[in-house]
């Protein structure tokens, strides 16, 4: 395989040099580089088991981190504190474990909000309810009686009340019937023409390569592969392995 790189004229939100980290002692990822430019989507995917989710829990401080740099925005925040980068407009959205389902789902929207004024507060559960129209006639309902897609738009919009301008996904789409599936990446679509910068790991990988601007492929904790979204759709050796039947 051959690799591309994303264009150097173009600003970074995100720049990611030889970064290693993992739990504790257990070493996952091996010199990750990785770039995402300002308005764009990106998709990683690969094997399960590869590393890709470690590598956002590393970015977002809830894994540890050995070496190499992060840099959000021309500022090192390499092994930064999760807190610390929510207040730079990071927000992370984990594949399991992201609602809490014994509060409401206005209680839930609330709680990605702790920070906020009331006014603020206010206005980002009203721009997640439009953004995610289902969950407002449920808004005083119980998490734990949301399906599952519904849940997955829950735990977006919690993330999206605090008006980030950088947005990290865990496998959003997940065990979600095909409805949700794509409603749930319409609604990330709905976000990316508002101007939000996406990086994405992601299991459905023509889904989500469908509407990206580039792809990383991760194996064994490393990158073998990047190039532009429709390189990667497009080659009979990475769509064999990494993407599955078309059918």
């Amino acid at each position: 395989m051959t690799s591309a790189t994303a264009s150097t004229d173009m600003k970074p939100v995100l720049e990611v040099k030889g970064l290693e980290g993992g739990y504790g002692s257990v070493q996952i990822l091996n010199s990750i580089d990785l770039r995402v430019n300002q308005g764009e989507f990106v998709t990683i995917i690969g094997p399960n088991g590869c590393g890709k989710s470690t590598f956002l829990k590393t970015l977002f401080g809830l894994a540890t981190h050995y070496r190499g740099t992060v840099v959000h925005n021309d500022t090192d925040v390499s092994g930064w504190r999760t807190d610390r980068l929510v207040a730079r407009g990071i927000a992370y959205v984990p594949q399991v474990d992201n609602v809490f389902p014994s509060l409401t789902v206005r209680e839930n929207m609330q709680m990605g909000g702790i920070r906020l004024s009331p006014g603020k507060l206010t206005d980002g559960i009203g721009r997640a309810c439009w953004t995610f129209p289902d969950l407002e006639p449920r808004i005083s309902d119980l998490a734990a009686s949301l399906s599952g897609g519904e849940r997955q738009m829950l735990a977006i919009s919690r993330a999206l009340i605090s008006n980030p301008s950088f947005l990290l996904l865990d496998e959003p789409t997940a065990a979600l019937s095909p409805k949700y599936q794509q409603q749930i990446m319409g609604c990330i679509d709905s976000l990316r023409s508002q101007g939000m910068t996406v990086l994405l790991v992601e299991q459905n990988a023509r889904l989500s390569l469908a509407r990206s601007d580039r792809g990383y492929i991760f194996s064994d904790g490393k990158v073998v592969h990047t190039g532009s979204a429709d390189s990667i759709l497009d080659d009979p050796d990475i769509g064999t392995y990494f993407l599955g039947s078309q059918e």
